[in-house]
C-alpha cells in the first residue's frame, strides 16, 4: 500500500491519508470543502461546497496518477437531502459523460458545520 499526500488538497484533520493506492485502485478519503492553500473552510452555498470537495478529490486523484475519467464510486454524504438536487448538478457537470457508480447517504449533521462530504475509489494508471 502507497499513502498519498499532496498539497492538492487540505491536509488530513486527524488520522487518515488524503489517498491509499492498493491493487491498482486509489481510495479517496471524504473530502470537504476546504481549500488547500488557506486551510480555510469553504462554508458557502451547496454548490460551493460540492465544487471546492470534487476538486480536492481531483488534487489526490492526479497526486496518485489518476484522474476524474477513472473513478469507479462515490460516496456522498449530504445534511440534508432536499439539496440533493444541487450537489446532484455540480457532479454531473464535474463528471461530464463519466458516470461513476453512486451512493448517497443522508445524514444529519457533517463535521464542522459541511454540508457535503464526498469520497471515491479510482481506478490508478499502470
Amino acid at each position: 500500500m502507497k499513502s498519498i499526500s499532496t498539497p492538492e488538497c487540505a491536509p488530513p484533520a486527524g488520522h487518515y491519508s488524503q489517498g491509499i493506492v492498493h491493487n491498482g485502485l486509489i481510495y479517496v478519503s471524504g473530502m470537504l470543502a476546504v481549500d488547500p492553500a488557506t486551510g480555510e473552510r469553504r462554508l458557502g452555498t451547496i454548490e460551493e461546497q460540492t465544487e471546492q470537495a470534487l476538486r480536492n478529490i481531483e488534487g489526490v486523484l492526479k497526486a496518485a496518477g489518476s484522474g476524474r475519467d477513472r473513478v469507479i464510486k462515490c460516496t456522498c454524504y449530504i445534511s440534508d437531502i432536499e439539496l440533493w438536487g444541487r450537489v446532484n448538478a455540480v457532479y454531473a457537470t464535474f463528471f461530464g459523460t463519466h458516470k461513476p457508480a453512486r451512493a448517497v447517504v443522508p445524514t444529519r449533521e457533517l463535521h464542522y458545520g459541511f454540508l457535503v462530504e464526498i469520497d471515491c475509489i479510482a481506478a490508478v494508471e499502470g
